[in-house]
């Protein structure tokens, strides 16, 4: 199949007074993808959105969408939708008119909304809500006609700023599958943005890891967890350890890693256990290296022969070890 660009940002820089906000942002997205921008507070991002929407202008760079150069083009005329944090639902109208809003915009006849209106709540799993007030909806429930409000017009793009931020965990982990899903059956391309690497893994075609107004690396889930390219990217994204050794800087997951007594005589870089945690099933012990330099293991199960105070030998195999670039 035929890959279809969709939006694509050339040297996009956004200044707030004297702060580089952002720095200079290539960016191409393809048609159906689920594209997440993951960084820390500040780094950018909801402003790179907001630049990608219409609701900033940017001081220099272009926007491109579907083809066309939409920079000094007006946000309602970009076909674009955004999703927030908040929901940002109408409070005075229930759900059939929060989820028609758009479409009651461009005159549609009630039987048409409805029609459109029942196809969504359907999609989104809330079927029989249509006289439901907002107050009256969960959480979750409002983000859901959020979502549903912001494709019922089949958008070719829509961007999300943090959207289940506000949710607990558990909540958080199942509307992370029903948005994936939800973006999959619609085919709608969904630009995401979060802090929680967990939600950029577990839903996202690419991900751009995002650190002050610019791009780290931009790769599939998979490349970004298990090739990090940056010292940041490694450590940001799934805590690995990074190392500097024979004077390259080197990335390895704590899974990945060993700690055996050092009475065993086994090889290995020397430390001493200084901390054990425990969770969900696996236990996290972190040692000090001759060097200085911290080093955590991590595995499955609680009994262990390690203790803190414990002479160790740390060892891991060459494959798991990544050589990354120093940016911290």
């Amino acid at each position: 199949m035929e890959v279809q660009e969709l939006l694509r940002l050339e040297g996009i820089k956004k200044n707030f007074g004297l702060v580089e906000v952002l720095r200079g942002i290539d960016l191409t997205v393809n048609r159906g993808e689920f594209i997440t921008i993951l960084g820390s507070s500040g780094c950018g991002k909801t402003t790179l959105l907001r630049v990608i929407a219409g609701l900033e202008e940017a001081e220099e760079g272009r926007v491109f969408l579907d083809g066309r150069d939409v920079t000094c083009t007006e946000p309602h005329k970009r076909n674009v939708r955004m999703v927030f944090q908040n929901y940002a639902l109408f409070p005075h109208m229930n759900v059939e008119q929060n989820i028609g809003y758009s479409l009651a915009l461009k005159h549609a006849g009630k039987e048409e909304i409805r029609k459109a209106v029942a196809g969504i709540l359907e999609l989104i799993q809330l079927p029989g809500f249509e006289k439901r007030m907002p107050q009256e909806l969960s959480g979750g429930q409002k983000q859901r006609v959020a979502v549903g409000r912001a494709v019922i017009t089949r958008p070719p793009l829509l961007l999300l700023d943090e959207p289940l931020g506000a949710l607990d965990l558990q909540l958080r982990r199942q509307m992370q599958i029903e948005l994936k899903r939800l973006q999959e059956q619609l085919g709608i391309t969904f630009i995401y943005i979060t802090h929680d690497q967990e939600e950029a893994l577990t839903m996202s075609d690419r991900i751009a890891v995002m650190r002050n107004g610019l791009f780290e690396q931009m790769d599939t889930a998979q490349d970004i967890y298990s090739r990090p390219a940056t010292s940041y990217v490694a450590r940001f994204v799934g805590n690995a350890n990074v190392l500097k050794i024979e004077g390259k800087c080197l990335a390895i997951r704590s899974e990945h890693v060993r700690f055996t007594p050092a009475t065993n005589g086994a090889p290995g870089l020397e430390g001493r256990i200084t901390a054990r945690s425990f969770s969900g099933g696996q236990t996290r012990f972190t040692a000090i290296l001759k060097s200085g330099e911290e080093i955590s293991t991590l595995f499955q199960g609680i009994d262990s022969v390690l203790q803190n105070g414990m002479d160790v030998h740390v060892n891991w195999e060459g494959e798991n070890a990544v050589i990354v670039r120093d940016t911290d």
